[in-house]
């Protein structure tokens, strides 16, 4: 099978937009820990603190050690500084959009939904083969991955249009070091691993590791040196020094996996991959880089988010048409969500108030809206050809590590 065929791009581009269709079918129910919400507060820019953030604790554990130049860790979570409503005064004036690029071989647009009325409002020309939408570290700008076409699209939040492109070879997936002073291109095509400037997207460093085919999803760890890359084609997890650019592990799954998505605990020290292949969401030690743990899964799972009160992650399981509920103090699977009639739920993000989970359906030309505090589908919105790594914006955080809003 063709990298081509194994990420799924083949679907056909769909000739005129459709506009929403809300279906508000029933399903289970979310866990009652899930319904509880932690009042918004106004979140301070990189480094600084507030009463909501009182000064960061010495830091220890996963999160000794830190990056110089890396914002303080809150209350020793990860996600401390992403409760909902949290906005950073960077994305104060921005438009709250939806925005999905169409990952099928000749698409070369990304939908704009308005999230308050589930709505298609307009479209940006982008270029070939547009993977994902993400956020640039500042969070001032948005970036659309347009892989055939070999550029980076820039996009203004503010007004939801494009700015310009740069020229960037076969950008998959992007991502920025916890310090902001560097961009990271998953140049699939090529498997390398492309450590750039942080704005001119001028190579630093290109990382190529043993056996790694097809890198494509990236964390990094608590203390921000270093970062784990999953690694499709090949199926293992590659671990980078973010300094020195060095390969310093590679854990490799077997044959048969496909490994996604790469999430990071709140506390640090454990990273979750949604691996395709085998069906099964792995964990695998911050400190020792080995897997410690397996938790079987419905069909293809993919995409990984974690919830805003740092309790619960949700996996969109592609294959079924489901997201599953993962809570992370268990390990186990405490809640499922189903799309009445089936569906491709894929990469996505969640509101900032965390109300909503919205994700893209990849094979079905359509977006999906599911309600967190019920599991309850809202809304499923057809779009163009074949919708990929959709972005929520803006989200609550002080800096963005990439991906579709990676926010810390």
């Amino acid at each position: 099978m063709t990298r081509s065929a194994r990420r799924g791009v083949g679907a056909a581009c769909v000739s005129a937009l459709a506009l929403a269709t809300v279906a508000l079918a029933g399903c289970s129910s979310g866990p009652p820990a899930a319904r509880s919400a932690t009042p918004p507060s106004s979140a301070p820019s990189p480094g600084s603190t507030s009463a909501a953030h009182p000064a960061a604790e010495v830091p220890k554990g996963p999160f000794a050690h830190p990056l110089p130049g890396m914002p303080p860790v809150v209350g020793q979570d990860v996600y401390g500084a992403d409760r909902p409503g949290e906005l950073s005064p960077a994305v104060a004036g921005d438009r709250p959009m939806i925005y999905v690029p169409d990952s099928s071989p000749t698409g070369h647009t990304v939908t704009l939904i308005d999230p308050t009325t589930y709505k298609v409002v307009g479209q940006i020309e982008v270029g070939d083969l547009s993977q994902h939408v993400t956020p640039s570290y500042d969070l001032t700008r948005l970036y659309t991955n347009s892989s055939v076409s070999n550029e980076l699209v820039q996009l203004d939040p503010r007004t939801a249009r494009r700015v310009r492109s740069i020229s960037v070879p076969r950008p998959y997936n992007l991502y920025f070091t916890p310090d902001g002073k560097q961009a990271v291109v998953m140049v699939e095509q090529h498997d390398i691993i492309q450590f750039s400037r942080p704005k001119s997207f001028k190579p630093i460093k290109e990382v190529t590791a043993p056996g790694c085919s097809g890198p494509n999803h990236a964390d990094f760890s608590a203390n921000g040196r270093f970062m784990v890359v999953t690694c499709e084609f090949s199926g293992e997890l590659v671990k980078v020094a973010t300094l020195s650019h060095k390969v310093l592990g590679v854990l490799k799954f077997g044959s048969m996996s496909m490994p996604q998505d790469v999430r990071l605990s709140p506390d640090g020290r454990t990273f979750y991959v949604a691996d395709m292949g085998t069906d099964q969401l792995r964990r695998v030690s911050a400190a020792s880089f080995k897997q410690v743990g397996v938790l079987a899964m419905p069909s293809h799972p993919h995409g990984l988010y974690p919830s805003r009160d740092s309790r619960f992650l949700y996996v969109s399981d592609r294959g079924a048409g489901r997201v599953s509920v993962v809570s992370f103090r268990t390990h186990k699977i405490v809640d499922t969500w189903v799309i009445p009639g089936g569906g491709s739920p894929d990469m996505g993000g969640v509101s900032a108030d965390g109300k909503t989970l919205w994700l893209a359906g990849r094979y079905d030309h359509e977006v999906y809206a599911f309600d967190t505090a019920t599991g309850k589908l809202r809304a499923r919105i057809q779009v163009p050809g074949s919708p990929h790594g959709l972005c929520v914006w803006p989200q609550p955080g002080r800096y963005s590590l990439g991906h579709t809003g990676n926010l810390r």
